[in-house]
């Protein structure tokens, strides 16, 4: 069973531009709504209007208010949400298609000149 979330829950999610290393997700809803289990990947949140929220994962659940502008890292992972607030939700989600760097690499020293 897929857990993306545009096939999942397209009509909250839907791609609005996508190349070989990003994928731009523009998410609305309403109050009350909610999305089915979906993973994103490492991933940047931009909210575009202020919202409050449930978010469902590995058993816990936590609530998050967050306001137009507040730009959010969200690490990759598992969820749901439901819309607990009283306005629209409307933001857009920076997906990475690249795995996070590893660790460095050992040097042998200062590099010659």
């Amino acid at each position: 069973m897929s857990t993306d979330p545009v096939l999942v829950s397209p009509e909250l999610y839907r791609v609005i531009f996508e190349n070989d290393r990003v994928r731009v997700l523009e998410y609305r809803d309403k109050p009350g709504d909610r999305t089915r289990p979906h993973n994103h990947p490492d991933s940047v949140m931009y909210p575009l209007a202020s919202f409050r929220r449930r978010i469902t994962s590995g058993g816990r659940q936590v609530e998050v208010e967050l306001t137009a502008g507040q730009v959010r890292w969200v690490g990759a992972q598992e969820h749901e949400g439901e819309n607990i607030g009283d306005t629209d939700s409307h933001a857009l989600f920076i997906e990475l298609k690249e795995p996070a760097p590893g660790p460095a690499a050992p040097t042998l020293g200062p590099s010659a000149p």
